[in-house]
């Protein structure tokens, strides 16, 4: 099945080991030794390290002569492609309706803030119009009454 090819596919390659042996192997294919001397480690670790690349389906190895080269299989590598590209696409799409949304809010708002603001103040301008006596509703024009004044 498909889904289990690309799980094994993405856990062999969440170790950094097998990742830079693909990325090595992206250039030219080497032998197990070949790839053993770019590591602090023996040729059976990355003989393992292998086994695991192999049973995803990421390397193969043949025959040529005495040497056992590996190399790199890009149907699995397809695979993880086409999937991560299909929940990319669904992420742009979702991430585009939301950009549609709010812009959309920020047109509204263009339309509808100015017109808030000025009715707000044309009504607070009206009260205070409205009002019998400006000076007296501020107290400019009223004595001072003293603390000790009861009036």
């Amino acid at each position: 099945m498909a889904v289990d090819q690309l799980s094994r596919a993405f856990v062999a390659l969440a170790d950094p080991t097998r990742r830079d042996i693909v990325a090595r192997l992206s250039l030219r294919d080497a032998t197990v030794g070949e790839l053993a001397e770019s590591y602090a480690m023996s040729m059976q670790a990355v003989s393992k390290h292998l086994k695991v690349l192999e049973e995803a389906g990421l390397v193969s190895r043949s025959r040529d002569g005495q040497r056992r080269p590996c190399h790199l299989e890009p149907q699995v590598f397809d695979l993880m492609t086409s999937w991560i590209e299909r929940y990319r696409r669904q992420a742009e799409e979702r991430f585009g309706r939301l950009d549609a949304l709010l812009a959309e809010l920020a047109d509204d708002d263009a339309h509808t803030g100015p017109a808030t603001t000025s009715t707000s103040t044309s009504t607070d301008s009206d009260s205070d119009s409205d009002s019998s006596d400006d000076s007296d509703s501020h107290g400019k024009d009223r004595p001072q009454q003293s603390e000790g004044d009861p009036s």
